[in-house]
């Protein structure tokens, strides 16, 4: 390092870039764009040339982003991390996103050995680990909340919605059968559904005051769906999961018409089990399809 590699400014030793640049073994290109999108900062611009200046300690900072960066971690996670107030809660900020790349990772393995199976033509295999029945639904009171949503927010507003209307059941004389999900149209990464979250009630009435009540903010209404014959297969926890859940409709599609039978309405999720306590191998969700 060269006296040009350092100023002295307001009794401050500052490195210009290339000197920065050097000790955090990064390029000049990677500390601007650093600067650029807020994770690095230098600690002084000169107002006339536009040189950019750094502090010394500001080295480890500079090679934790560029570390960061490698393992994809978006720009918003990177601030987060670098941010942290102590070393330990930046070791847990970098745990808790490194388990959503795990996670997601295993999902797309499952993915890939689904549609492995659906192009290697052995499609039915998969289907055949499904039981399919029917079951016969009395007429129903709903409550219920209808949004357009993603695949991967959907998880998320299923809990919420359906815990919302379970709390607003109480002043609809209770529940009376087990809430399910209709999907209205696809519901994936491109298509937003819309979806339905539904809970039986037994109190039409108090029903209708309690919408009332709630105004057109989360699209809440009742409606009475007439009875119904369904065609169902229940799954486990673990099966919920995208693309398991795939499998498992598709299953009921296929031995539908096979039993002499037709689609009558759109397919629903019923989940007649606590989510919460319930282990991954423990049945918690029937995907069902009306029938006629």
């Amino acid at each position: 390092m060269t006296e040009d590699d350092v100023v002295d400014l307001h009794d401050e030793e500052l490195l210009t870039i290339g000197a920065f640049a050097a000790r955090a073994r990064l390029s000049a290109k990677a500390l601007r764009l650093y600067d650029r999108l807020g994770l690095l900062a230098p600690a002084h611009v000169d107002e006339v040339s536009g040189y950019r200046y750094y502090h010394a300690d500001q080295i480890e900072r500079a090679r934790l982003v560029a570390l960061l960066r490698q393992l994809d971690m978006p720009l918003a996670r990177i601030a987060e991390v670098v941010e942290a107030p102590d070393g330990a809660a930046a070791a847990d900020r970098l745990d808790a996103y490194w388990a959503d790349v795990e996670a997601r990772f295993a999902g797309q393995r499952t993915l890939a050995e689904y549609l492995r199976g659906r192009l290697s033509g052995r499609s039915s295999e998969m289907y055949g680990k499904f039981v399919v029945e029917t079951v016969d639904v009395p007429e129903q009171v709903l409550i219920t909340e209808t949004r357009h949503v993603l695949a991967g927010e959907l998880p998320a507003w299923i809990g919420a919605s359906l815990g919302r209307l379970e709390e607003g059941a109480r002043e609809c004389g209770g529940i009376t059968a087990a809430p399910f999900v209709v999907y209205h149209s696809d519901v994936s990464m491109e298509s937003d559904g819309p979806a339905e979250s539904c809970v039986p009630v037994a109190d039409e009435a108090a029903a209708r005051a309690w919408v009332e009540k709630q105004g057109r903010t989360r699209e809440t209404k009742v409606r009475v769906e007439p009875a119904q014959r369904l065609a169902y297969t229940r799954i486990t926890k673990a099966q919920v999961a995208h693309p398991q859940i795939l499998a498992a409709f598709e299953a009921v599609e296929e031995w539908i018409p096979k039993q002499g039978l037709w689609q009558a309405g759109p397919c629903r999720e019923v989940y007649f089990a606590d989510w919460d306590t319930a282990g991954a191998e423990d049945p918690v969700c029937d995907v069902a399809f009306p029938v006629r």
